[in-house]
């Protein structure tokens, strides 16, 4: 593991306890919410697979639940559990059962949360019946997923272009593109990896790119005169990846709204769920159109053909460049998916100011009263950290929504009557 992608994993590891400390303990759902980001933190730095088994877990959650309460469609699996099961030992159950599949290198770890979560659950038919359905429900998620493509578009090779325009590995550590198959991952709700795919980006000499680039030139460069101390601390603090951002935010709403563990199962499995797809679209789109990243544009604008691009050898962004094309941007994607999938469950207004912190912005707390506004900076730090030209960002933010759409209006519906 290089240096960089050390510091990276660090980053996310720390990033799990994002939700306000104050918030009591809820149910297992939640409880298990937090135990699954802690394991994708602990492992190798990669948002895209991390996406896809946090999206695992909750599915085989919910799946398990909803078998034994049946108020919402299935994702997947269509299983009818002895007559007294307890939803609470189910959802556990599938929890421990996928992540110990994905992650057996943490298996003590999470064996001793597995006993932790069924102590407090009463012993009895109910508890062993629930156990059973649980394994047995993640034990089918994952058969399903077995097959999805994730290895292969991990291990897929990938040549970077050539000429201006084209993304090619980018400073300091010039890492190979991570995960370049990823756009070919088979989805967990879209028809398809390109259902949603955008056109492609601005061209080179067009006047959105000519904008794009004067700003980020200014605004994102390390050692820009223009960005604020806010705005700084801003971008830095959306640095981890959107599973460990987004889902604390979810916790705090699904507390405060009082879900029953039913509810949360559906809530954290659509966000996941969408979450993932938002990834498989977005690489969907990056090695489509292989764009460049800033770092790189600004270095060669010498070669772009345009006279309003003026290169610098040697600009450096706030933040290290990513190890992927930029158009569109993933996190901005991600952000969109479930910013909509969040509006669908809790409405605009979730009832709750969300209270969240970053190991990445150290004393800094932002408070947001919106899911949207919680989106809106994550477009905003992208394009402040240097990393993601403006129109990468916002047209991944638009995309992840018509995902999130399409997952809340398609997808774990209510069952009529229930």
């Amino acid at each position: 593991m290089t240096r960089t992608q050390n510091a990276l994993r660090i980053v996310a590891l720390c990033a799990w306890p994002l939700i306000n400390p104050c918030v009591a303990r809820a149910d297992v759902v939640l409880d298990w919410n937090i135990v699954t980001l802690r394991t994708t933190a602990a492992a190798p730095f990669n948002p895209p697979l991390e996406s896809r088994n946090v999206a695992i877990v909750h599915a085989a959650m919910f799946d398990a639940v909803n078998a034994i309460v049946r108020e919402f469609r299935p994702y997947a699996i269509r299983i009818h559990p002895p007559a007294a099961a307890s939803p609470d030992a189910a959802a556990v159950a599938a929890a421990h059962f996928a992540l110990v599949q994905l992650y057996p290198g943490q298996q003590a770890v999470l064996d001793a949360a597995y006993a932790s979560s069924l102590a407090l659950i009463p012993d009895g038919p109910r508890k062993t019946h629930g156990i059973t359905l649980g394994e047995t429900v993640a034990s089918r998620i994952l058969t399903l997923r077995a097959s999805d493509g994730a290895a292969a578009a991990i291990a897929a090779e990938y040549t970077p272009g050539t000429g201006p325009g084209f993304w090619i590995p980018t400073p300091p550590a010039f890492l190979r593109a991570l995960d370049p198959g990823w756009g070919c991952v088979r989805p967990f709700l879209m028809d398809d990896e390109s259902q949603f795919r955008p056109g492609p980006p601005p061209a080179l000499t067009s006047r959105r790119y000519t904008r794009d680039f004067i700003e980020i030139k200014e605004v994102g460069s390390s050692t820009s005169t223009t960005r604020s101390e806010v705005q700084t601390a801003l971008a830095r603090f959306w640095i981890a990846t959107g599973p460990q951002n987004w889902n604390p935010a979810a916790r705090q709403a699904a507390v405060a709204g009082r879900l029953t563990v039913s509810q949360n199962a559906r809530a954290f499995a659509l966000l996941n769920l969408a979450g993932a797809d938002a990834f498989i679209a977005a690489w969907d789109a990056k090695f489509t159109y292989n764009q460049w990243r800033p770092v790189t544009a600004i270095r060669a604008a010498d070669t772009d053909h345009n006279p309003e691009t003026i290169e610098d050898p040697s600009w450096t962004p706030l933040i290290g460049t990513p190890p992927f094309p930029d158009y569109i941007a993933g996190h901005t994607t991600y952000a969109g998916a479930v910013e909509t999938v969040l509006e669908h469950v809790f409405g605009r207004h979730p009832g709750v100011v969300i209270t969240l912190t970053s190991p990445t912005a150290p004393g800094v707390i932002e408070t947001y009263e919106t899911f949207r506004a919680i989106a809106n900076d994550v477009v905003e730090a992208r394009v402040l950290g240097g990393i993601h030209w403006r129109t990468s960002s916002e047209r991944g933010l638009a995309v992840g929504k018509e995902i999130g759409r399409y997952a809340a209006h398609h997808f774990l519906t209510p069952i009529r009557g229930r």
